[in-house]
């Protein structure tokens, strides 16, 4: 893709999360235990909550405080044992939680991006399903704040330079252990391709007047068009993760090559399932977190698919997915080892 824009800014009253930040990360000490997944067949593990603490009953996810978030993810994974169905509750809870653009950065540990690292008030489309998935493999605060970093940064390395900007060339490849590209295997003989530049060093230098050693990267990717949906619909599971493919047509352009037009991942959400079966997208857009069937979301973002042609804007071109693991954390304690996650601050100091 163009960078993903979904560069991150600050929000109104994030002060306090910064001031938080600083604290938790001169105090973090997590044991790799306690990242660990139960099996569904082992014991509850976590605190026993209190009799006064908060549930999705009480109020959504968005307005808990830290502490709250921190003692409720225990007792959830002990509620709520299977990952997949932990991250659509998690997701459900987040209902109504207000979208912000450019949300999050490096702050207090770098300044090229002054915002904070994490956001529980608002959200935009990675923001959230990167939250969620971090809550979902936690029992605790400390060990959510690891995780989602090991998440948003190339090999959880922390720096605006390390930061997965490009969904397709940084995202999907940095987070491997936690889910993998099926685009192709559900797509077949529908499958489309598209190629991309990626020039990280020209992003960062436009973004953030940063200089860096980059080379260019040559791209192809795969998506299927949203047409073609009926091909993966029965094959899709909740938690999975949806990539919206967006791009300008040509007219007259082979096809098969994206219409002859440029192709980018321009939005993200999570794979849930209607009371009904019906396959439904839960993801945080303009102006809040909603869920949707896909049959509405199609017919919304085609609707003016004529008139964006003629004025050469982008629309939507279909769909990438990727499988959520079974087991995210046996992956990533293979390539970090057994104190995973590994999260490295700039500087080189141990995040932990």
């Amino acid at each position: 893709m163009r960078p993903i824009f979904f560069p991150r800014s600050v929000s109104e009253g994030r002060r306090s999360a910064i001031a938080a930040l600083a604290l938790c990360a001169c105090a973090l000490t997590v044991a790799a235990s306690a990242s660990e997944l139960p099996a569904p067949s082992a014991a509850p593990v976590g605190r026993v909550p209190s009799p006064d603490a908060p549930t999705p009953a009480a109020k959504p996810l968005y307005q808990f405080t830290e502490s709250e978030v921190g003692a409720y993810l225990g007792p959830l994974q002990a509620a709520e044992p299977d990952l997949r169905a932990r991250v659509v509750r998690l997701a459900r809870q987040n209902l109504g939680q207000p979208y912000e653009l450019y949300l999050l950065g490096e702050a207090p540990f770098e300044t090229h991006d002054p915002q904070p690292l994490y956001s529980l008030a608002k959200s935009d489309c990675l923001v959230f399903i990167e939250h969620t998935f971090a809550m979902a493999l936690s029992r605790d605060w400390p060990g959510f704040m690891r995780l989602l970093q090991r998440i948003r940064y190339r090999d959880g390395q922390l720096g605006v330079a390390t930061r997965n900007h490009f969904t397709e060339a940084d995202w999907n490849p940095s987070n491997r252990w936690l889910a993998r590209d099926i685009t192709a295997d559900l797509a077949g003989d529908a499958a489309k391709k598209w190629d991309a530049r990626i020039d990280r060093s020209r992003f960062l230098r436009n973004r953030y007047q940063l200089e860096t050693p980059f080379p260019v990267e040559q791209l192809r990717d795969t998506f299927l068009p949203y047409e073609a949906l009926a091909r993966a619909e029965p094959h899709l599971q909740p938690g999975d993760i949806v990539e919206l493919v967006r791009g300008v047509v040509k007219s007259g352009a082979p096809e098969t090559e994206t219409f002859g037009g440029n192709a980018w991942i321009g939005h993200v959400g999570l794979v849930a399932r209607g009371l009904d079966g019906a396959l439904h997208i839960i993801h945080s857009a303009e102006p809040k977190v909603r869920e949707e069937a896909f049959t509405a979301l199609i017919a919304r973002e085609t609707k003016d698919n004529a008139a964006r042609d003629a004025a050469g804007k982008p629309r939507l071109l279909g769909f990438k997915f990727l499988r959520l693991e079974s087991d995210p954390l046996a992956n990533l304690r293979q390539l970090d080892g057994p104190a995973a996650p590994r999260v490295t601050l700039p500087g080189g100091a141990t995040f932990q």
